[in-house]
């Protein structure tokens, strides 16, 4: 029977409950508001009173309305159909919502329980499977979509029988499985997953360490990304987070994408669900929404949802990761996940932390960041989910709690700079202060090695050595002015503009320069080296900068060329001849 309850007080959307019965840390719970069920989630027991967190807006709320508790957790609905959906944080399907405002209580089926799929089998009569095996498969889109053993599922299980090959809907038995007791299960498409937890089921093995190609020379070339790794842009307004983020999931080396908008502007939001549809997707040749699905909370909603929207889209994240794809998800912008945490937690009147975040925020970020991974199958496929959030701190203070939370967790930190969003050098990732703990990763360096260049580590370093060099020589010219110093100041300072023009800017509205496979990041990032190595002869820094400037010119036109064409072999050639009018002898 299930617990019921009455509501006692309201802050917000924080609902206190007086209950007639048991009740569990994050079940789901709804509240009788005139007839409208207002779905709620218990955050917190104590004694006979539960702590509830409201996922709508709770006005007209009153003391004395019922509860009625469900005896689950907050959990989504998976299956085939979630490409190319948009849902909301709690996986209500936005295209089946009527009007322009969503409406409380309005909740939709995530899923098409009248579309027919075509289904094939794997397993067969017999076979012994366990919690994720792959039981057959239907196509979604361009992908397999496997359907699996539940992961609820303990111990193994017999496959009485699979249905053959055919058309059939979702909530349809396709396979019947005997437990240890000699019990038959039926096993239909549908799975529901809580999200607040993570879901393993996977053979234990070394983790192999892959990178996975972003398509952004300032991240594959400078701070590469595992595949399954974490990594987080933070950055002020306006310095292209949301853009970098749409270049990466255009680019990134991926099977899906999971773009979760866990609190950005409506603006921002609404460009998302225009633009997704029409951008043409260079893996498979249609359209990137086919291989896509957004999670979307705006910062208008109600602060429950917007908490909820990121674990929803980690959720959907690791059930295509047991199908052995590779994931990116993609959440913008963590630090409105965190404001949610911040408000909740004030109104349960608990203790502080700075800003009055919540003292054990930075276990909670890291806990979240820890769903991503690399995992083995039981079959011996892998499968990924690589996440990259991005942090919106205020003023662009980087040393904020929801950053230097981050910070802790997330291995990769790609920080965008005011300066250089200002100077128009974009994508703004500043050089030095971003860094990749991969790089360190003997796994990771012997990976580089030996699919880039033998000794690529070695000149990735050499590379941000030589922008070192070069910014603290333009801080002495800053200082000094340009005749104050020596011309090897201004040598410097320019094969350090060199490398910035050509391997840390990019133009992700061109359609050649936008995305740079790695062969071509390998032979661009030796040309610029091998100019940085020369010695040239300049009579004064007039001379130094107008050579550097040619060669910076010649080498964007290299970048805005096609790989190894004839064109851009003619300004190949053409770069040899400038570099020899000034080469030292």
């Amino acid at each position: 029977m299930k617990t019921k309850g009455k509501v006692t007080g309201i802050v917000a959307n924080l609902v206190i409950v007086e209950v007639d019965g048991p009740v569990a840390q994050n079940e789901i719970c709804y509240i009788d508001l005139a007839g409208t069920k207002l779905m709620a989630e218990v955050i917190k027991i104590i004694g006979k009173l539960a702590y509830v967190q409201v996922f709508e807006s709770t006005r007209g709320l009153r003391v004395g309305n019922s509860v009625e508790f469900e005896e689950h957790m907050l959990e989504v609905t998976l299956g085939p159909g979630l490409l190319s959906k948009n849902y909301d944080g709690l996986q209500h399907d936005l295209a089946k919502m009527d009007g322009i405002f969503l409406k409380r209580g309005d909740y939709t089926e995530a899923l098409d329980y009248n579309k027919e799929w075509e289904f094939t089998p794997i397993a067969e009569p017999g076979q012994m499977v366990l919690a994720g095996d792959w039981l057959g498969e239907v196509p979604e889109n361009w992908l397999n979509h496997k359907i699996m053993v539940p992961f609820k599922f303990e111990g193994k299980y017999k496959v009485k029988s699979v249905v053959a090959k055919g058309i059939y809907k979702v909530s349809d038995t396709i396979a019947v499985l005997t437990d240890a007791n000699g019990e038959d299960i039926n096993v239909t498409m549908v799975q529901k997953w809580p999200v607040k937890r993570a879901i393993t089921a996977y053979r234990e093995k070394p983790r192999p360490f892959k990178i996975m190609e972003t398509g952004v020379r300032s991240i594959d070339t400078f701070n590469p990304i595992a595949e399954g790794g974490t990594g987080f842009i933070p950055g002020p307004f306006g310095c292209g987070k949301t853009v970098l983020q749409h270049a990466i999931s255009k680019q990134a080396e991926a099977d899906m994408i999971i773009f979760a908008a866990c609190g950005e502007r409506a603006n921002e939001v609404v460009e998302m669900f225009v633009e997704f549809p029409h951008l043409d997707d260079p893996r498979t040749g249609r359209k990137l929404m086919e291989r896509t699905t957004i999670i979307c909370n705006t910062s208008n909603m109600p602060v429950a949802s917007r908490e909820a929207s990121v674990y929803t889209a980690m959720t959907i994240g690791e059930y295509y990761r047991s199908m052995g794809l590779k994931v990116l998800l993609l959440a913008d912008s963590t630090s409105r996940w965190a404001q949610a945490l911040r408000e909740m937690s004030n109104r349960l009147e608990e203790l502080p932390g700075p800003d009055a975040f919540p003292m054990d925020l930075s276990a909670v970020i890291a806990n979240f960041y820890s769903r991503a991974g690399f995992v083995f199958l039981n079959n011996g496929s892998t499968g990924s989910v690589t996440f990259i959030g991005t942090v919106s701190p205020a003023g662009g203070n980087l040393k904020e709690p929801v950053t230097e939370s981050t910070k802790k967790a997330a291995r990769c930190f790609y920080a965008l700079s005011q300066q250089r969003a200002d100077s128009k050098r974009y994508p703004a990732i500043d050089p030095m202060d971003s860094y990749s703990k991969y790089l360190e990763y003997p796994e990771i360096q012997e990976y580089l090695n030996k699919n880039i260049s033998e000794n690529w580590v070695d000149l990735v370093m050499l590379s941000k050595n030589y922008v070192q060099k070069g910014r603290e020589a333009y801080e002495q010219i800053n200082i000094l002015g340009d005749d104050g110093v020596p011309i090897d100041y201004h040598d410097r300072y320019w094969k350090a503009e060199v490398i910035d023009f050509i391997i840390l800017q990019q133009d992700a509205f061109d359609s050649i320069d936008s995305n740079c496979p790695i062969p071509r990041q390998k032979f661009m990032l030796n040309t610029v080296l091998d100019i940085c190595k020369m010695s040239f002869h300049f009579e004064n820094f007039e001379e130094c900068s107008t050579f550097y400037k040619r060669i910076i010119n010649n080498l964007k036109q290299m970048n805005y060329s096609v790989f190894e064409s004839d064109e851009f072999k003619k300004y190949n050639i053409e770069l040899s001849s400038i570099l020899n009018e000034r080469k030292a002898e």
